[in-house]
């Protein structure tokens, strides 16, 4: 899905300014709205490839004008809404308006060994690798209407494999129910000239992990 999120390599921003000592949340409601996300995950029964389209999947306008947690907070509405935890009315008031579905919730005394634990996504492999450490790859041009991970600024583009991580779920199809679909994962390195021309610095390159459905060999 091309969007508004996918701002890598996007003139017209300004530059980055890193914030020094930034904290992990600027507010109070900041940190809510993630314990919040994190918290209705299990019971909304979502994962965390449809709760990143939730947040993605906004028009331009809509994903521009809000903060970091702002989006996480309206993806949180997109994904309770879908699944009948919440009613439109509800959120407008901001309060329960209705009778409230029965779900599982966890205990407090279970929610720090549960993030301690994490939820890795590396598979057993199916195939053998495709690519390996050194060989040249292009990223293909893909422009699907549904989740993607794969930043436009590098479809079209060549790298080379720095990294094999194994197989991994595959995001495009768990982002929209259909299954986890493991895939090896590398990670390849472009150089800044590959990706923005002869102006770019000659030093600099930029790395992205990739699925092995993104690549083809160059």
């Amino acid at each position: 899905m091309n969007g508004a999120h996918d701002m890598g390599g996007m003139d017209g921003f300004g530059p980055v300014k890193p914030e020094s000592d930034e904290p992990l949340f600027h507010a109070a409601w900041e940190r809510r709205a993630f314990a919040l996300t994190l918290a209705m995950g299990r019971p909304g029964g979502w994962n965390i490839d449809m709760s990143r389209f939730a947040r993605e999947n906004r028009t331009p306008i809509d994903y521009l004008s809000k903060s970091y947690y702002q989006l996480w907070l309206a993806g949180l509405e997109t994904l309770m809404a879908e699944r009948g935890l919440v009613t439109a009315d509800e959120i407008d008031a901001g309060r329960p308006l209705h009778q409230a579905k029965h779900v599982s919730a966890l205990s407090a005394a279970d929610v720090a060994p549960m993030l301690a634990r994490g939820a890795p996504t590396e598979r057993d492999a199916a195939v053998p690798a495709r690519f390996g450490v050194g060989d040249q790859v292009r990223a293909k041009e893909l422009h699907p209407r549904t989740h993607i991970r794969l930043p436009r600024y590098v479809r079209g583009r060549v790298g080379t494999i720095e990294l094999v991580h194994g197989a991994h779920v595959f995001p495009d199809s768990h982002a929209h129910g259909g299954g986890e679909q493991p895939q090896w994962l590398y990670t390849v390195a472009f150089e800044a000239r590959e990706l923005w021309g002869a102006d770019a610095d000659p030093t600099s390159r930029v790395s992205v992990d990739a699925w092995d459905s993104y690549l083809e060999p160059a």
